[in-house]
């Protein structure tokens, strides 16, 4: 019983609970025959959310007024500079990946540039940052939608003992957010920093260093994340990161971080993403109209949020 009350104290568990919950529904609905086909589905697409969201959850723990608005550009301009350079050759995969990577690199020194040297709000900066990343993107692309190489599209679509590789690839990056976040100095530093900057700076913690590391790790994890979407969907899209700037939050809230910052949750992470694409799922299935479809997604993230002790994690 004391083991049942303590699990159920965990805020991410909630998440869990919610996916389970709107899975049976919906399966129920379907006469069971959807099971399998739905359980992949939600894999593959809270996946990305689930990259993107570790990133943002890293940023957010900073504490309060640190977030990152640049991850859709981010990922656009990553997904579209990496298949052009790769110019359907499997030759260039790896090469398109480490533009990728570095692309979110540059990114996220831009991002604290702003931040730090002209004092710009973190909101601010990285929003800023984005319409010129996306302005990139756009002079990149030129309406032409790059096909990424066979080899490449064929793992991201592909599955792996029936699991996606995409979610492979996102439990592995899942795995090495949570050894960075707990068995790390820096885990402990930026953790010290969400819950008093002044504190931290005062013990002696490298406050702007390990903000930098942070924004530069959220800015690379959104490009590698617009690299994999690319591929998956068959090419680059100016509009494909759009659906991830409010994602990406939601999925650190509703997973159990705390948005006033010190305190981070990766398997939170991973509830929620599954959670905010079964939830648009049931709804598409008992043939919701959109508008009813955001309404109902709403109260149904706000009653989870309540479910988890939300009051308390955002005080």
């Amino acid at each position: 019983m004391t083991a049942t009350r303590a699990l159920f104290g965990k805020a991410w568990i909630w998440s869990f609970a919610a996916t389970a919950l709107v899975w049976i529904v919906t399966v129920l609905f379907t006469g069971g025959a959807s099971s399998v086909g739905l359980s992949q589905a939600a894999l593959t697409f809270a996946a990305f959310s689930v990259i993107v969201g570790i990133g943002q959850m890293f940023v957010i723990t900073l504490g309060p007024g640190n977030i990152d608005l640049s991850v859709p550009a981010n990922m656009t301009l990553s997904g579209t500079l990496a298949l052009k350079l790769m110019d359907v050759q499997d030759g260039m995969i790896l090469a398109g990946l480490l533009v990728s990577i570095l692309i979110g690199i540059a990114i996220g020194v831009c991002n604290f540039a702003l931040i730090k040297l002209l004092r710009i709000p973190p909101i601010i900066a990285t929003l800023s940052m984005s319409f010129i990343v996306q302005s990139t993107a756009i002079w990149a692309n030129r309406g032409l939608r790059i096909k990424p190489p066979e080899t490449l599209a064929s793992f991201s679509t592909a599955y792996t003992f029936g699991i996606p590789n995409v979610a492979l690839v996102a439990l592995l990056l899942s795995f090495v957010a949570w050894v960075l976040l707990e068995k790390t100095i820096y885990g402990r530093w930026i953790a010290a920093i969400g819950q008093s900057p002044f504190a931290a700076r005062m013990a002696g913690i490298p406050v702007d260093g390990t903000r930098f590391v942070t924004y530069v790790l959220c800015a690379v994890l959104a490009a590698i994340c617009g690299y994999l979407l690319a591929s998956f969907s068959g090419g680059a899209a100016l509009n494909m990161g759009a659906e991830y700037l409010l994602m990406s939050i939601a999925v650190v809230v509703i997973g159990g971080t705390a948005v006033a910052g010190g305190n981070s949750n990766v398997p939170g992470i991973w509830g929620a993403s599954l959670f905010m694409f079964l939830v648009v799922s049931m709804l598409n299935t008992y043939g919701f109209g959109a508008g009813i479809r955001l309404i109902l997604t709403g109260f149904i993230i706000i009653a989870v949020i309540l479910a988890a002790g939300g009051k308390q994690a955002t005080r």
